[in-house]
Formats: C-alpha cells, sequence, structure tokens
C-alpha cells in the first residue's frame, strides 16, 4: 500500500483526488444524470495520470475510456469523435502498448523510455494528419454529424496526439491539450442542448490539466532517462 502512495507525487494525487471530486459534484448536482458519461470521465481521469507517469497502464485504461466515449458520442451524433476514438485512438493505443513494452526504460515496464521526435517526422505527422482529416470531413459531412467544423478539428489534433504517442514522444500531451480545448467548445454545445453532457465538458476541463501536466512530466522525465543512461553506459 504505501508503494503505491509513493508512485504518485503530491500534487499527481490532489489532481486525481480534484479531478474524480469535480467530476462526482458535477454528476450528483446535474439532475439529467447518465452514468456512462460519469463513468468514462472517471476512468479517462484515472488514465492521464498514469500516462502523465509515462506508464502503459494509462494506455491499458485509455482504451476503456474510449469505449465509452464513442458509445456517449454517437448518442450525441458526434459521428467525427465516434471515429477518432473508437477507429483511431483506440487501435492507436493498442499499438502504443506494444511498442510501450518494446522500449521499457532500463526494463522497467511502469515507465517507457522517451523518444526524441526529429523535423522530418514531425512533418511527416502533421502531413498524414491533415491527409486523414480532409478525407474524413467529406465522410462526416455526408453522416451529418452535429458541428462539423469543430468534429473536422478536433480528428486533425487527435490524429497529431495518437501518432506522437505511438513514437513515445512527449509532444503527445501537447496533441492532447489542443485536442481538449476543441473538445470543450464541442461539449459546451451538447450540454446547451442538454446538461448530461455537464460531465463531459468538466472531463476535458480536467483533461487538459492532466495533458499539459504530463508534456511538464515527461520533460522531467526524458532529461533523468539521459542523465541515469550516461551513468549506465
Amino acid at each position: 500500500m504505501k508503494k503505491i502512495f509513493a508512485y504518485f507525487t503530491k500534487f499527481e494525487w490532489a489532481l486525481l483526488v480534484g479531478s474524480i471530486a469535480m467530476l462526482t459534484f458535477a454528476f450528483v448536482i446535474n439532475p439529467n444524470k447518465d452514468v456512462l458519461t460519469f463513468v468514462g470521465s472517471l476512468i479517462g481521469a484515472v488514465a492521464l495520470v498514469f500516462l502523465a507517469k509515462a506508464n502503459i497502464t494509462g494506455q491499458l485504461l485509455t482504451i476503456v475510456f474510449s469505449t465509452l466515449y464513442g458509445i456517449v458520442s454517437f448518442k450525441n451524433h458526434y459521428y467525427g469523435e465516434v471515429i477518432t476514438y473508437v477507429c483511431m485512438t483506440m487501435p492507436s493505443n493498442i499499438v502504443s502498448i506494444i511498442t510501450w513494452l518494446k522500449h521499457p526504460f532500463q526494463g522497467q515496464q511502469t515507465q517507457v523510455e522517451i523518444a526524441e521526435v526529429g523535423a522530418k517526422k514531425t512533418v511527416a505527422i502533421l502531413a498524414v494528419s491533415a491527409v486523414v482529416t480532409v478525407a474524413f470531413y467529406f465522410v462526416l459531412k455526408a453522416l451529418g454529424t452535429a458541428s462539423l467544423i469543430v468534429s473536422t478539428i478536433s480528428i486533425f489534433t487527435s490524429s497529431v496526439a495518437v501518432l506522437f504517442g505511438i513514437f513515445r514522444s512527449k509532444y503527445y500531451a501537447i496533441g492532447y491539450a489542443t485536442n481538449d480545448i476543441v473538445l470543450i467548445v464541442l461539449w459546451v454545445i451538447a450540454t446547451i442542448k442538454d446538461s448530461s453532457n455537464l460531465c463531459m465538458v468538466l472531463c476535458f476541463v480536467v483533461f487538459l490539466v492532466s495533458d499539459l501536466y504530463a508534456f511538464v512530466n515527461w520533460t522531467k522525465l526524458q532529461k533523468q532517462q539521459k542523465e541515469l543512461s550516461k551513468q549506465t553506459n
């Protein structure tokens, strides 16, 4: 038990407990409760704290979140989110799990070895994401997707994030933080129509804070990994 408490820093515990408390409060006071949205939000919040530690557990929990989020998005006719999370993010999480398992830092399965992504690979990630986004715009339009433009932007930011994640780059967190902002807008629109979606708005507010922290922590972890690697070589 002590190891579990010691694994997370005080800030990470505060982030985790604060996120759960805020989401629970929003669920309790909302007269139009959606249990699926609430449960998905909680799982997502926990997943991001583990991801911020470069821990593969976060990838596993994200698969569960993506499934629940896809169902909630489908109910709101956000087909772009269904496609993004069920058809892109979830498979990418599976690929990430495989690549992360192959690259543990110094044999530790609890922390992935963080990699550098050069300019060429970054340009390739942005180019692939742009092509995917343009292609799916027409698909989403044909499906009658609600908030088409915002949903289309979400596909681009999500694609950038998952690709950086597969390559074990700290910039995955910047991609997701940008996506969080887009999704806050998307779910605010949905909440205006149905207040049961308030939990999803707060979910991505929590995600935004967690992803910004993840970038800061991955930057610190990357420096520590480089120093430890020098000492062992």
